[in-house]
This record gives C-alpha cells, structure tokens and sequence, in this order.
C-alpha cells in the first residue's frame, strides 16, 4: 500500500501542475479588444430623402435689370453690396435731350391751357350775342340775316372752344410720352434689397442685349429677406416628397449647424443631364428668415438638403453606424464576449435606425468594425477615452 504521505506529495504535486497550467493559459490568451460601443434606447427615428448632388442657396426675388433704352451712364448713385429701397434710383443714362422736350411739352400744355379760356369765352360771349340777336328779331329791330350771322359764330366759337379742350389732352399725352422716355433712361429699384454687382462705370456706353443674345445686366439686385436652398433629388425618391414637408438645411460654411426649413417647391419635370442620373429639383425654404440674416447667409453657398418623410417615436433605435450587412449588429455581452446578433429593422436614416427585434433598451452594439480581431467570439473591452 501506498503510504499518506506519498498520496499527499501527489495531490499537491498535481495541484501545482494544475494552476501552472491555469496561469500559462491565462498569461498567454489573447488581450481583449478595444471597442467603441453604442447603447440601444428608446427614441425618435426619421425617414429622410437627401440631395444627390450640392445644392445652392438662391434668393427669392433677384433681379438683372437694365435700363430698356441705351445711352451713356450719367449718374450712378449706388455701390455693389449697398441696401436699396423699392423704387430708388440706382443708375441713370444722360437724358438731357429727352428731359428738355418734357419740359417743353409741359409749356406747350400751359399754352393750349390759356388758349381754352380764350376760346370759351369767346364761345360764351358769341352765344350771348346770338340770343340777344333772336329777341331783337322778334321785337323787328334786326333783320333774320343777322340773327343768322349771330348763331354761326356762336356755333364756330363752341367749336373753337372744343378743339381747345382736345388741345390740352394732346398736350398731356405728349407729356406722358415725354415722361416715359425719360424714365427709360433712369433704372430704379423694384424691390428693396442689396446690390449684388454693377456692370458698368460713369461714363460708359450701355447699350441694353439684342434679342437672343444675352450680355451682362447693368445692375444685379438680390432680395436677401426671403431665402432657399434648390438642390437634386434622385427620381425614385423624389415621388416621396411633397410640398410642406419638414426639411433640414446644411451648409459647407456653417459645419455642424443645421437650419430648419420646408419644401416649398418640387419641380414638375425630370432633369436627364448628360451621363447623370435623372433628378428631379426641389427646394427648401428656410423657415426662420431672420435667423438666416443673422448668420449672414450668401446667396450662391453650397448647401445639403434632408427631407423628412415619415417620423416614429418612442421606438427602439440604434445609431446607423453600428448596423452590418444583412441586417446584423455586433453586441458585446455583461461577458465581454462579442456576438452577432440579427435584428429587424424599420425607419432608417444616416443617424438612426429603428429596431423591431434583436435588441433590448441597454444592449450595447459595437461600432468600430474596421479594427482587428473585432469579430463574433472574441473578447473585448469598451474603449476609455483618455482623460
């Protein structure tokens, strides 16, 4: 028989065995991954529809105007980026002949003014004198032809009187056509807002564009109080949209803000550039104008617009960026073991994605996959950022 002691050097002889074995398995298994990890909870999750291409920001009301006659630039009273009123003058060609001949036709007016007084009056008296003429024939103390004479004059003095009147509405239509030449030549504001650009210099000869052949207009006059964004839509997407729906804007020159706004138009026809997808252009209006003013937006910005179609709350989401091909998230279990996991989705957008099953409120669901050994069945540990 095998003495107590020697069973007992055994068992102990074991035991070491068995927790050297135990620490060089622990010492040499593989260090835990670092990940980033999101938490599933409960919240709002949006369907949007975004731009295919860069939008630009766009003026309600814009303007090129010029003057419709040509002339040389006489006065040009206002700066590019200076704030008009509606109707101030903001250029003006010489119009010294034009000025003089409504000056003229104003006095020719005075004239043909004084020559109706004349002219009633005399019609006037000629018919006084008729009437005298008739009762003096009755009495016998003029003669028929007299009576004659006296009513011919009175008639030829009402119809001098007339073609008087008729003088002085020709006199003031040659006014107004002597009024509207010399507005032709003065270009004036038609809505308040800010000049934008100017093409031309005092002195200069302006001479207004040719049918059919554009050239620069003399002033470019931007209506800033009203702004919105006109950008592309994909043609699948675009049957999604309609007119007052909710809408995001974003700017490359305001990274990281974002501006609400409405679709206030979508277009009635599908644009198919050359060797472009079809698309169809909407636009998104900003709700807060004055907001806009205040970050001192530009006409011409490049600009993102996100429609939102369908919106749920309360439901369960995760971000989108923890979401793997075939509708599968990488959940890090109370173990830290990392397992795959096959969820159903609902709403989606490039932020959240609603979760109908696979997921609970808590879980977390990892988002860093491009690191290695970041796999189902490895362990890993949450990432720490450094203090």
């Amino acid at each position: 028989m095998v003495s107590s002691p020697t069973l007992k050097r055994g068992a102990l002889i074991l035991l070491i065995a068995a927790v050297a074995a135990g620490a060089f398995k622990f010492a040499t298994r593989p260090k835990p991954v670092s990940v980033v990890v999101v938490t599933v909870d409960a919240g709002r999750v949006e369907t949007t529809v975004a731009n295919t291409r860069a939008g630009s920001v766009a003026a309600c009301r814009r303007a090129k105007v010029a003057p419709p006659a040509a002339g040389r630039i006489a006065r040009l009273p206002v700066k590019k980026g200076q704030r008009v009123k509606t109707g101030e003058l903001l250029l003006e060609l010489w119009n010294d002949d034009v000025v003089a001949r409504e000056n003229l036709t104003r006095e020719q007016l005075a004239t043909a003014r004084s020559r109706v007084n004349e002219a009633c009056q005399l019609a006037v008296a000629s018919q006084s004198e008729a009437r005298q003429a008739r009762q003096l024939r009755d009495k016998g103390f003029v003669s028929e032809e007299r009576v004659v004479r006296a009513e011919a004059q009175a008639k030829s003095g009402q119809a001098s009187c007339e073609s008087a009147r008729i003088q002085v509405r020709e006199a003031e239509a040659r006014i107004a056509a002597a009024m509207a030449d010399t507005q032709r030549t003065a270009l004036r504001a038609p809505f308040d807002g800010i000049v934008a650009e100017i093409n031309g210099e005092l002195g200069e000869y302006l001479t207004p564009s040719p049918p059919g052949i554009p050239t620069l207009p003399a002033v470019d006059l931007i209506d800033d109080s009203c702004l919105y964004v006109t950008a592309p839509i994909d043609e699948v997407d675009a049957a999604r949209l309609k007119v007052g729906m909710h809408g995001r804007i974003s700017l490359d020159a305001y990274r990281g803000k974002h501006f609400d706004g409405h679709v206030r138009r979508i277009a009635p026809y599908v644009l198919a550039l050359e060797k472009q997808a079809r698309t169809v252009e909407v636009e998104v209006e900003f709700d807060d104008p004055q907001g806009a003013a205040d970050n001192a937006l530009l006409v011409g910005y490049s600009a993102d617009i996100e429609v939102v179609t369908e919106t749920r709350d309360k439901v369960m989401r995760m971000p989108t960026a923890a979401l793997m091909p075939g509708n599968k998230a990488l959940l890090l279990g109370a173990d830290g073991i990392l397992e795959e996991r096959r969820i159903e989705t609902g709403l989606s957008n490039w932020e959240y994605t609603e979760i109908r099953s696979g997921l609970g409120a808590g879980d977390k669901v990892v988002t860093s996959f491009d690191r290695d050994g970041v796999k189902a069945g490895a362990r890993a540990e949450v990432e720490t950022k450094p203090k």
